[in-house]
Formats: structure tokens, sequence, C-alpha cells
């Protein structure tokens, strides 16, 4: 192994890969702050996003990693990986090209409580500020 291999799994050991070795892995733009979805990486998908600069996950459904945007071209292009202080969360920096969500919304957190607290409200942005207007 070269250098550069040696320090990415020396990172790697610190993660804290919990129930079938997965980390949960937010993935957020890297522009707005906008949580773009959340998906699950086993340590080879985190080594793939971390050294090709692409997200790649485990899919807990199908058994089997997937790239985002490789049947849709909506791909996520990393800018930055950080890990939570439990070292157990994953947050992933991206460019997201086209919308993140498969059901073509920009983001997969497109259904808000709505204000009577009783159902959802699709919203592509959500509403700032608390109920009270503090």
């Amino acid at each position: 192994m070269n250098d550069q291999t040696d320090k990415v799994e020396q990172l790697l050991d610190g993660v804290k890969f919990g129930d079938n070795d997965l980390v949960p892995a937010v993935i957020q733009d890297a522009t707005d702050g906008t949580v773009l979805m959340v998906g699950y990486m086993d340590r080879k998908a985190l080594k793939e996003t971390m050294t090709s600069g692409r997200t790649c996950f485990w899919s807990r459904s199908r058994q089997t990693y997937w790239r985002k945007g490789e049947t849709s071209g909506h791909i996520q292009k990393v800018r930055e990986v950080a890990i939570d202080c439990d070292a157990d969360t994953v947050l992933v920096k991206v460019d997201q090209v086209g919308p993140a969500c498969h059901t073509n919304h920009r983001s997969c957190f497109y259904r808000w409580l709505n204000e009577n607290g009783d159902g959802w409200e699709e919203l592509e942005v959500p509403r700032r500020g608390d109920k009270s207007g503090a």
C-alpha cells in the first residue's frame, strides 16, 4: 500500500460501523446546506466515497453497492467528508447534479409537518422560523 492508502485505512479504522457494519451517511448540499438524503455506507463504500470524489452507498434492501447517479446521471460530487463526535455518523457535503431524490425532488426531505401539526405538506424549501414568530 502507498502512504495515501495507509492514511485512508487509518481514518476508516476510527469510524464506528454499527449494525450490519454500516454507518449512516447524511448527504448535504455543499453550497446552501440543504440535507439532500441519508444513505448507508460500509467500509468499502465509505472508502470509495473518500477516494473517488463520488458518493457510494450500500443498499440494505438490494444487498449491493450503488453509486448515486449511475443510472439517472444525477451524481453527487464530494466536496467534504466529516464524522460526528461519536464517529458513528458520516456527513458528506456534495455538489449535487440534478435532483437528489429518486422521486425527482431536489431533496428526499420534501414532506414537512404542516402548520396544524396534523399532516404532511410537500414543500421543496421548508418554511423559515418557528410558529411563535420569536
